[in-house]
């Protein structure tokens, strides 16, 4: 069940992935469009930040309602008629409602799908966002009619929409590049008087074409392991015995790429989680946060204790992870573990997943997917466990950079 706050919060955070990814979505625009969706859905959502002020007290329609209009006054092309048409419909539907629970839900996403496909004239399987919303919209009804579970049916949901998971998208990014470097290669034979025309045509058609004909193949064998892999690590979090080893997991996951492929599936597994509401979700949620918080706050102290083994560059730029640590942003030790992948990496991941295992050994409950150490405050009276937890596994990462860097010579 979702009241209207959680409904603004959800949709602030779908304000916040979007500005985060104008610029990839832009760049995939550039391919296949006119270039401009990223830049142009943030500024529709831009807008709509500005008008969130008046949701309070509203309905869950009305809100959807208004996000719906604004999206259609402020964002060009056809992506504003769509997205508006999608939460106008949703608003009409949700009206009066002050919640919503996943009966609403289906009944949302059903009349927002119908909305698109009269607006834009498509169907399903003309490469339109109606190839994902479709696929997600019928396996979350499947699954929740089968058994009532939310959180299964949400998890059906992304997964018939995103078939092959952050796996396909690693793969398809090995495969596409690879594609592309033996496209040039044979476009090299071309005549010279062609040479314009290779950027901006024969390598996005044929590079394109490949990987789609490639993915087509590729996604239901990825499926079938991303699936595999979510329901392995969803049967962990309903063990008692194995609630440790799993926080432990995938807080070692949060330091693998540090905002990579397998931070961002653990990440996803456990924000995904907290829908459920369980204590379980609340120690995996707490687990994640603090093995993304190690890796930084590691090289930060490495770099102020640990002087010799760090270049007076890394020192300098050092010092910056305390806050970026502590705000839970893993990114800032990528610069440290690209020059060093063979150090650095193998200690963050001990760091974390020591960390991770002592928050769930403390029995450390997070509510809050985001935040770092300023949503401390809504953990259930265990934070000053769960900051010993960060400390050691701090402590662990720092000892082990000592351990696996050579000093500099002066």
């Amino acid at each position: 069940m979702a009241d209207s706050s959680k409904v603004i919060a959800i949709i602030e955070k779908i304000i916040a992935d979007v500005d985060e990814q104008k610029l990839f979505l832009t760049e995939l625009d550039n391919v296949i469009g006119d270039g401009d969706h990223g830049i142009n859905l943030a500024r529709g959502f831009d807008a709509v930040k500005d008008v969130m002020p008046t949701f309070e007290g509203k309905d869950i329609g009305a809100v959807m309602k208004t996000i719906g209009m604004k999206l259609v006054s402020t964002v060009g092309g056809a992506s504003g008629p769509l997205y508006g048409t999608a939460f106008m419909k949703a608003g009409a539907y949700l009206n009066g409602k002050q919640e919503m629970n996943m009966d609403d839900f289906i009944g949302m996403m059903e009349v927002a799908i119908d909305g698109i496909q009269k607006r834009g004239k498509a169907v399903q399987g003309e490469k339109t966002m109606l190839d994902a919303m479709i696929p997600a919209y019928e396996a979350m009804k499947a699954s929740y009619e089968a058994d009532a579970d939310v959180k299964k049916a949400l998890d059906a949901g992304v997964a018939a929409a995103v078939p092959s998971g952050f796996l396909g998208g690693l793969l398809a990014g090995f495969v596409g590049g690879w594609i592309m470097l033996m496209i040039e290669k044979a476009c090299d034979k071309l005549p010279h008087s062609l040479e314009g025309i290779k950027p901006v045509l024969i390598y996005p058609l044929l590079g394109l074409g490949a990987i789609a004909v490639i993915m087509c193949a590729v996604n239901p064998i990825m499926g079938w392991i991303n699936t595999g892999m979510t329901n392995a690590l969803t049967a962990m979090s309903k063990t008692e015995g194995l609630m440790v080893p799993l926080c432990a997991l995938l807080a070692g996951m949060m330091a693998i790429d540090m905002g990579g492929p397998f931070n961002k599936a653990a990440y996803v597994f456990a924000t995904g989680m907290l829908s459920t509401g369980t204590d379980a979700s609340y120690m995996i949620m707490a687990a994640v946060m603090v093995g993304g918080m190690v890796p930084p706050i590691a090289i930060a102290l490495s770099t102020t204790f640990n002087k010799n083994r760090w270049t007076a560059e890394e020192r300098k730029n050092g010092t910056v992870n305390y806050i970026m640590g502590l705000s839970f942003i893993t990114e800032g030790a990528i610069p440290y573990a690209a020059g060093h992948p063979l150090q650095v990496i193998p200690a963050c991941i001990v760091g974390s997943a020591s960390a991770g295992a002592l928050s769930a050994l403390f029995g450390c409950k997070l509510m809050a997917p985001h935040g770092g150490i300023f949503v401390f405050a809504t953990m259930s009276g265990t934070w000053y466990w769960y900051i010993l937890a960060l400390a050691v596994g701090s402590f662990i990462s720092m000892i082990l950079l000592a351990l696996f860097m050579k000093k500099k010579s002066k």
